[in-house]
């Protein structure tokens, strides 16, 4: 277990757990997270625990098709960053 502080009022955060997070209907596979929480102020963050950090970060996002002009982006951009079409 790694020693962190909360970015709010620095208090020492506590290890609660390993879980295995469903990334959901956009991304593929799963994400190994370690979970901590601070117990002055009750913030959680979730760290990356996977060895697959550096695969994972080289993977592309999935892909969306612009239906104004047909080219192919990111999924998580809110509009077409070519031709500009708002979803």
């Amino acid at each position: 277990m790694k020693k962190y502080s909360c970015l709010r009022c620095h208090t020492d955060m506590r290890y609660i757990g390993h879980e295995t997070i469903n990334l959901g209907r956009f991304l593929r596979g799963w994400l190994d997270v370690e979970i901590y929480i601070c117990p002055k102020c009750g913030k959680m963050e979730f760290f990356n625990a996977s060895e697959r950090l550096e695969e994972m970060a080289a993977e592309e996002l999935p892909q969306r098709t612009c239906p104004n002009c047909g080219r192919e982006h990111d999924f998580d951009y809110p509009k077409c960053p070519y031709c500009k079409y708002e979803y």
